[in-house]
């Protein structure tokens, strides 16, 4: 069996820029989606930190209930909109990227000679 000769891409920005060349507007979504994922991660890795203190801080099991309760709560609530967020980043950037691909010209059934 034949060896393949070509060397896979490793380095993200080689990925990157073949994506650019292929396509900008996917390209643009995907960075998007990556920078708001990465602020939603932060963002969430800290209100983990604050609940954990909150629950190191707890005097009773009914107190430890509440914060617990009160963390799963928000928890849903920012997971839900951040899914939705995402969902319609990449809708925006699918219906965009089906524009720029479709070709501006289109015949009517009258100009098709017979």
């Amino acid at each position: 069996m034949a060896k393949s000769t070509q060397k896979a891409m490793t380095n993200p920005a080689e990925m990157t820029s073949a994506m650019m060349a292929m396509n900008p507007i996917a390209t643009a979504t995907w960075l998007k989606i990556m920078n708001e994922s990465a602020e939603f991660l932060a963002e969430r890795l800290k209100k983990d930190l604050e609940t954990q203190k909150a629950m190191l801080a707890c005097k009773s099991p009914a107190d430890l209930l509440k914060v617990q309760s009160d963390f799963y709560k928000t928890a849903i609530e920012h997971y839900t909109k951040e899914t939705t967020r995402l969902f319609e980043m990449m809708s925006k950037g699918a219906t965009s990227s089906i524009a720029e691909a479709t070709s501006g010209h289109a015949r009517g059934y009258d100009d098709v000679p017979l």
